[in-house]
């Protein structure tokens, strides 16, 4: 089975620890990226991947920020190799974006009307019995 993507620089102590985790999401990434997609939109086709891509990166963030189970040096290099993604992590920091499920979903540039996306509506702004679902990633609504 092919390792996590990794430079030549020997990873730092914990590595071994996470490692396993890593390659278990890894593997779910391959299997989404090589899924048949007929009958699906060209957006439904993605929304497996940055789910995906969600739950690494929130794996990497968790073990940091809110367990301290891995050193800085391990979360440094995993930002460097991109194995989390060191934007969406630098959301999550802020308030308000606690939940936040991809970064395309606060970019107003991608929506019709200049605004964020529908599922950064929080559920009490909408209306009863709406099934909201993001068209970028699929999110059922990440605002709380």
């Amino acid at each position: 089975m092919p390792k996590v993507r990794r430079s030549r620089k020997p990873p730092p102590d914990g590595w071994e620890l996470i490692e396993p985790t890593l390659e278990e999401i890894e593997q779910k990434m391959r299997e989404a990226e090589t899924e048949p997609h007929e009958g699906k939109r060209i957006s439904e086709s993605l929304w497996p991947i940055f789910k995906i891509h969600h739950q690494k990166t929130r794996y990497i963030y968790d073990l940091f920020h809110r367990r301290k189970a891995i050193s800085r040096e391990l979360y440094d290099y995993c930002l460097k190799e991109k194995i989390a993604d060191g934007n969406l992590i630098a959301k999550w920091k802020k308030s308000g974006y606690e939940n936040l499920c991809c970064l395309r979903c606060i970019q107003s540039r991608d929506t019709n009307f200049g605004t964020n996306c529908i599922c950064r509506v929080p559920k009490s702004k909408l209306e009863e019995g709406r099934i909201v679902e993001c068209v970028h990633c699929g999110c059922r609504g990440c605002s709380g």
